[in-house]
Parts: C-alpha cells; sequence; structure tokens
C-alpha cells in the first residue's frame, strides 16, 4: 500500500482521503489542509517526510512559467525544501501535460470547437500548459493573472504580451508572501465578491485554478463551461446554483471528489519510483496513457 499525502495551505475544511489502486497498486491519497498557515505547513511536511511514499505541496506552486521562463516562488521553494526524504511535487509537471491534454479533449471526446471561442483564463501563470494549449486550439484567450491576482484592471489578450509582462513583473512577485495574491486557509470558505463580472459575462469558457475564479465569481454564470482542477460536492452545487452548463475537472474522481494536480503528481511520481527534478514529460504521458487517465466532465442544470 503505497501512502500520498498532499500538504496544503488550503481550508481543512476541504480534507479527504481516498484508498484507489493505480496500475495493480493500492493508493491511500490524503489531503491535509493547513488553514494558510505557513508554518504548520512546514511543521506538518517535516513530521510525515520519510514516512509516505510522495508528498503534494497544495494551496501553493512552487514555480510558475511564462513561455520558456520558470519562476521560484520563495515560500514554495521553502515547502519544497522542508521534505528530505520524500519526493515532493507543487503538480507544475503535470499542469503541463495532462492540462495540455484536456484542452484536446474538449475537442475530440466533447465535440468542442475552441476556434474563436471566448477563453478567460483566469490564472496562467500557474496553468501555463492549459493557456498555452488554448491558444495553439484557436481560441480567444483574456489572460486574467493581472486583473485576480494582482487587482489591475489590465486584462492582456495575446501569448506574447502575457510572456513579457510576467518576465517584468514575476521577480518581484515572487518574494512575496503567497497569501498576498492567492486566497489561502480560511479565505476559501468565505463567498465570492464578484468583481471584474464583464470578463465572466463576455466568456464562453471559464479555466484555471478554481480558488482563483470563485474568489470574485459573479452570482450568474449562465451557460458557461467552467474548465478547472479541485472540485467538492459543496462547490459543485454552488456552480449549479449559479447557471453553469458544463464542468470539465482536469483531475480523474477520486472517492467522490477531485484531487489537486499535485496529488495526482505526487501518486504517479510514486509509481515512478523517481524524485522530482529526475522526472521527464514523457515517464507522466506514459503513465497517463497507461491509467487512460480523462478529464471528469458534469454536465449540471444550468443553460444558457
Amino acid at each position: 500500500m503505497k501512502h500520498v499525502v498532499s500538504v496544503s495551505l488550503g481550508a481543512s475544511s476541504r480534507d479527504h482521503r481516498a484508498e484507489v489502486e493505480l496500475l495493480g497498486e493500492r493508493f491511500t491519497i490524503e489531503r491535509i489542509g493547513t488553514d494558510g498557515k505557513l508554518d504548520v505547513a512546514l511543521a506538518k511536511i517535516e513530521e510525515i517526510d520519510g514516512t509516505v511514499d510522495a508528498i503534494g505541496l497544495g494551496g501553493i506552486d512552487v514555480y510558475l512559467y511564462a513561455g520558456s521562463k520558470r519562476f521560484a516562488l520563495r515560500d514554495g521553494l521553502r515547502l519544497l525544501a522542508a521534505a528530505k526524504k520524500t519526493p515532493a511535487v507543487d503538480g507544475s509537471g503535470l499542469k503541463n501535460t495532462l492540462e495540455r491534454s484536456a484542452v484536446a479533449f474538449l475537442q475530440n471526446d466533447l465535440g468542442m470547437s475552441l476556434r474563436g471561442k471566448k477563453v478567460l483564463m483566469v490564472s496562467a501563470l500557474d496553468r501555463f500548459g492549459m493557456a498555452q494549449a488554448l491558444v495553439e486550439a484557436g481560441a480567444d484567450v483574456l489572460f486574467g493573472d493581472f486583473i485576480f491576482a494582482l487587482d489591475l484592471d489590465k486584462p492582456v489578450r495575446g501569448l506574447r504580451e502575457f510572456e513579457e509582462l510576467a518576465e517584468k513583473y514575476l521577480p518581484d512577485a515572487c518574494k512575496l508572501p503567497f497569501q498576498f495574491f492567492y486566497p489561502t486557509g480560511k479565505k476559501q470558505e468565505q463567498p465570492p465578491e464578484p468583481k471584474y463580472p464583464q470578463y465572466y459575462h463576455d466568456a464562453e469558457i471559464i479555466a484555471g485554478d478554481f480558488h482563483f475564479m470563485r474568489r470574485f465569481m459573479p452570482e450568474r454564470l449562465e451557460g458557461k463551461t467552467i474548465l478547472t482542477n479541485t472540485v467538492t460536492a459543496q462547490n459543485i452545487e454552488e456552480l449549479r446554483e449559479r447557471g453553469v452548463r458544463r464542468l470539465v475537472t482536469t483531475t480523474p474522481d477520486f472517492g467522490g471528489r477531485s484531487f489537486g494536480t499535485n496529488v495526482l503528481e505526487a501518486a504517479l511520481l510514486a509509481l515512478l519510483g523517481k524524485r522530482w527534478e529526475e522526472v521527464v514529460p514523457s515517464d507522466y504521458e506514459g503513465l497517463m496513457a497507461a491509467l487512460k487517465l480523462r478529464p471528469r466532465v458534469i454536465e449540471l442544470a444550468g443553460r444558457g
């Protein structure tokens, strides 16, 4: 039995535990939230280090990507360094493989033509693979990182412009506490505070991190398709009530909910028996093909 634990800066109320079988191996998969407390997360990682097969770092990124450039977040590096014995990941390896394939799934399996579709990508820096795949598919993508992370009403519509701005601002932004621009802990449980609703209303597809997305989500989202990651049963009902037409999660259902990409990447790492720095994209792609991993699709009641 392999044991994978995600230590998350997110709310502890979202904790979950499931037992699954992956390629003949039994797994206990667990998520432990620390309510936004970095010191508690560090202590938990140090406590379980060497006692589990892989650790996922949730509610935070270690690395953000823009084009070929990689930027390291100060707090993410601290958490990664706390795992001395057990391999640890933040999910970014899968975001550049699994989430690209999720865009192909929309087109090939759901029959959704993305050419010219208006897409609000609420956060592209932590899901650059998804953003790039949407652009390559011909979608009209609005990059919302500066709007929703930094509260700057600065819509960016070109991939190259986005990369240039990221290279300019990220070196300094990465030195700030992660909580400065991402909702952690109890903030994830607070009701959305609608802001910049025009960008939500104009989009046909809303994509990216769910907490970023939910933070400023307007009351009504009639007919929208949501492409995201970790959602609970309560989140699904909330989207249904807002009129969302379809929910697609890039990670599959484990024990009644979708875990974050950091959890799934940690499980794949445990199957590979490698450290994070030893893994190449083809390692993940081979496992994903063998596991026949597919996004989860939920057709909701709302219709546009």
